[in-house]
This record gives C-alpha cells, structure tokens and sequence, in this order.
C-alpha cells in the first residue's frame, strides 16, 4: 500500500517531486506509525464490512478501527464480536489488499478471545486500539496483547487512546500522564501510536465543538493536547506518535461564523473543490489538521470517508519545507549555524531546526513531496476528481 495509491501513476508523476513509499503490514513500527494517516473507524456490527473494507482501499484509506467499544450499543457486543470473526475469514478467504486493520475493544480479555477465535485470518489485523487507557488498565491490555502476541506468533501493535477523566481533571492530570508515560515505555515496542479521544474530553463538561469550531478552540480540551504532547510526544527520543482528534461533522450546518477556506487558493474549476468543501463543513476540518502539525500530532481519527483526503492532502511535505529540512541535515551542518532556506524567505537555525527537519522528512517519505508549483489544493483535487 503507499498514499495516494489509489490515484493513477500518470497523475502522482505531476503531483510529486518525491512520491509516497510502499509499505506493508510488515513494515517497521517507525515506518507504521507516520503511514496511518486519516485513521477511519467503522462499527463491527456492519454486516458487508469485508466489502467496506475493500471498497475504502480504492478510495485512499490506509489504516482502519473496527470498532467494538463506544459506536456499537452495549447488547451488540457479542454478535459484533461474532461479525469481525466471520469478516476476516471472509476477507482472508478472498485474499486481496487490506489497510492496516485494528479492533476496538472494551476490555483486556477480548484481545486473547478474539485473536484465537480469528484462527489464521489473524495475520489480517495489526493489533488493537485500547479505550480509556491509564497506567492500571493500561497494563492489563498490554499483558493480554502481549499473550496474544506470543500465543498466535503473529505481530500485534497497541493504540492506546487517552481520554480517561483523570486526564483531563486538573488535580490528577500531571500523575496520570506520569502513569501512562511509565506503562506505554516498558512497553514501547509494542505501541504504535497514541490517540486523543477529544469526544470523551468534551463529554466531562457537557461540551461540544461547533462545526466552525476546531479543538482548539475548545480551552480545556486544547490544555490537555499541550500537556499530553508536552510529556508524550517529546521529540528526544522518548515520544510517541500521537494522533488527531476526530471530526466529527460532515454534512451542511447553519453557520454562525464565515468560512474560513481563502478564495485565493482555488482558482478556476478549483472553485467548485472549494464550495464542496464549505457544504460539507470541511473548512473546518481543514483548519483543524493545520493546528494538529503545529503543535505536534500526525495523523487523524476519522469517522466519515470524506475525510480521509483532506487528511493526507495536508500531510504531504511541500517542497519548500523538504528543501528546508534537507539543508538542515547536510551532514556539513553537523557543527549548527545560521542559513538563509533556499526560499530566502526564512532563517534555517540547524540546531533548534534539526528535530522538525528529521520528523519532516520522516512525513515525506510516507506522504511524498509535493512539485514545487502543488500545493494541497491540487492534491485535493486529483484525489476527487481521478
């Protein structure tokens, strides 16, 4: 699989200066956890859910939840359960590409359940994402993942999803998030990514984002993904990936507010791309992915197709900051100093700068790099419209 796959060569070749990797479920967890992109989620009780999965291959999606947690009602678990079963035989049974493939679960036993009961189409699924994770459940999911791995020889990755209260909480934040840093460290090569379960945030004060609203704006949510990424997504050496949180709109709203997508970007037939994109409430959305880079998170939490390519459009590493990144790393930098980039619109500092240069170009080999006259537009467009 690689980003962007589902689109025509003829077409990557006029978009991409450098164009995406190939991966696989086997590739290495460094590779995995910049390659999981737009992350969309899906209730295990679907009864063609081997053909959704299928059919969202073709439309860009790399990675997917298969959810048995907080989507499906609480007397679904059992015949949900039963459903995955039935769905990876089929799929296993029709042996074509699959993304990335996770299950939700609620409780730690179902990990070592499932996984014996999915027999040889185990080797379908890359592990399972962990709900309400703190260091005391957290360990107990870990345990029962690492059974499960040994039990069936087959490679197993943990999501853990923070959204537990005493993570938000004030006074039991700063202990909770030592908890989860101590667990998810022994544990490291087991875990492939972190997710921030914003909903659940929300939840704990009877809040809800507006759809011209980002996480952000939502004070008390935006305190808890500073301090998560503060503690967890360090970039020395200590951190983890961690995710965006998911969007939840995606259909028209009445609007309080103006759109926040510029006219200027979308010239010509691009202006059509642009009123779609405010119909469906994705400005917002855009926005949003722009805010989770800037302070540190790659990837997103998606619930609805539509927001898979607007994810990886602004994933993609522009030319302008691949050129930056790669004067920072020459290795007759290695000494630091000050550069003017080759855009001469900006200082290049190479010590501060090397940590965002490095995890650049780890975006770029997983998401490409754009020619230098593409911009996300363009990418947007080519997804929509090939």
């Amino acid at each position: 699989m690689r980003h962007f796959g589902h689109i025509s060569p003829a077409v990557r070749e006029g978009l991409f200066f450098r164009e995406p990797c190939a991966f696989t479920a086997g590739s290495s967890a460094q590779v995995l956890s910049a390659a999981l992109g737009a992350t969309l989620y899906s209730p295990a009780t679907r009864p063609r859910l081997a053909d959704d999965v299928i059919k969202q291959v073709s439309g860009g999606v790399v990675s997917m939840v298969l959810c048995l947690e907080d989507s499906i009602d609480d007397a679904e678990v059992v015949g949900a359960e039963a459903n995955l079963v039935r769905q990876f035989a089929d799929l296993e049974k029709r042996a074509v590409d699959v993304p990335l493939l996770f299950i939700r679960v609620r409780e730690p036993q179902q990990i070592s359940d499932l996984v014996r009961r999915l027999g040889s189409s185990v080797r379908l699924l890359s592990g399972f994402v962990l709900p309400k994770f703190t260091e005391g459940r957290g360990e107990l999911f870990l345990e029962a993942l690492t059974g499960a791995e040994a039990d069936s020889g087959h490679r197993l990755f943990a999501m853990p999803v923070l959204e537990s209260p005493e993570l938000l909480h004030l006074e039991t934040r700063s202990e909770t998030l030592r908890g989860i840093a101590r667990t998810v460290d022994k544990y490291r090569e087991r875990v492939l990514a972190l997710r921030l379960g914003v909903t659940d945030f929300c939840s704990a004060y009877g809040l809800r984002r507006a759809p011209d609203m980002t996480a952000y704006d939502v004070q008390i949510v935006g305190a808890v993904i500073g301090d998560v990424v503060n503690v967890l997504g360090r970039a020395d050496g200590t951190g983890f990936t961690i995710t965006g949180p998911v969007w939840e709109y995606f259909r028209l709203q009445e609007r309080m507010f103006k759109p926040q997508l510029r006219r200027s970007p979308f010239v010509g037939q691009a202006e059509k791309l642009r009123t779609a994109l405010i119909e469906h409430d994705l400005d917002g959305l855009l926005r949003e992915i722009e805010l989770d880079r800037a302070n540190g998170l790659l990837g997103k939490t998606c619930i609805h197709p539509s927001h898979v390519l607007p994810v990886h459009a602004l994933s993609v590493v522009s030319h302008e900051e691949y050129s930056d990144a790669q004067d920072i790393l020459r290795p007759e930098r290695g000494g630091g100093g000050v550069l003017r980039s080759a855009y001469t619109n900006k200082m290049n500092e190479v010590k501060p700068h090397r940590a965002w240069a490095e995890r650049t170009l780890q975006r770029a080999e997983v998401f490409g790099v754009a020619r230098e006259d593409v911009g996300f537009v363009e990418l947007l467009a080519a997804g929509v419209t090939d």
